[in-house]
């Protein structure tokens, strides 16, 4: 694993004066380092500040090892959850003083418990998961192959991308690349996808891109946003059908399509 990206959404780090607080926070994180969170003071610098009173000025501490990540609880008293959101439910309970707990998940969600009725979160992503090529399993350790590219078939950015993929997996001609809002209507009807929205798309998107497709930012329009977006998901499509990632067989993890409604006679 080449390391890991720690995210603080906006407004996620807390609230202050009845508002949410904090900006939008993004730290990439190679094997050796580490990223510590908590209130923070002058005295007790972190990385990711979080502002509720409940949190200690040094609440924890996120450490990258070669191929996993670790989290250190310097809590007394509370412990801390990190959630697999690709999980259904799926957790581990970090306790109070424990430190180096190594998290297996490729997306979590770690939680912090605070006075009100919301928590304070943050997300890591550990991209580099490595798989076994299917076909090149056999052999010593030292002379397996690995994918060139590490996706989790079962993950929602998975069936963001097939869903991206379809139109030119079922016609086999030039089509348009999909939109955002076309991705959140043709997989609202999957079970994990009913509470899915043009943000968490995007985001998923931009992770396919930036992490697990690598496809660069010169194969990605300047023009604007739009012209990015769109360059963007062209660019992801391209990388997953030139090189077989997405084939055909992958359409059976989408919802069944619609039939289009018949004709009045």
């Amino acid at each position: 694993m080449s390391g890991i990206v720690v995210h603080l959404p906006q407004g996620s780090g807390g609230v202050v004066d009845g508002e949410p607080y904090g900006e939008a926070v993004t730290l990439r994180l190679g094997p050796g380092e580490r990223a510590r969170f908590g209130r923070g003071s002058s005295r007790t610098p972190v990385e990711l500040r979080l502002a509720d009173e409940a949190i200690s000025r040094l609440a924890g501490e996120i450490r990258v090892t070669d191929d996993h990540w670790q989290l250190s609880n310097h809590s007394t008293t509370h412990s801390y959850l990190v959630e697999n959101p690709e999980g259904a439910g799926e957790y581990l309970r970090v306790p109070p003083r424990r430190a180096g707990a190594p998290i297996p998940f490729e997306f979590s969600r770690v939680v912090l418990p605070t006075r009100r009725d919301t928590t304070v979160s943050f997300q890591v992503f550990a991209p580099d998961h490595v798989y076994l090529d299917p076909h090149g399993m056999g052999g010593s350790w030292e002379s397996r192959t690995v994918t060139a590219y590490s996706l989790d078939e079962t993950a929602t950015y998975f069936l963001v991308l097939a869903a991206l993929c379809e139109p030119w997996l079922r016609d086999q001609s030039p089509v348009a690349v999909p939109t955002t809002p076309q991705v959140v209507e043709r997989l609202r009807g999957h079970s994990s996808c009913a509470k899915l929205t043009p943000r968490a798309v995007s985001s998923h998107i931009d992770y396919l891109a930036e992490e697990k497709l690598r496809v660069g930012g010169g194969q990605v329009s300047d023009a604007g946003r739009g012209d990015r977006r769109h360059g963007k998901r062209e660019a992801v499509v391209g990388v997953a059908l030139r090189f077989g990632i997405v084939r055909e067989e992958h359409l059976a993890l989408l919802p069944p399509r619609a039939e289009p409604a018949a004709r009045g006679r």
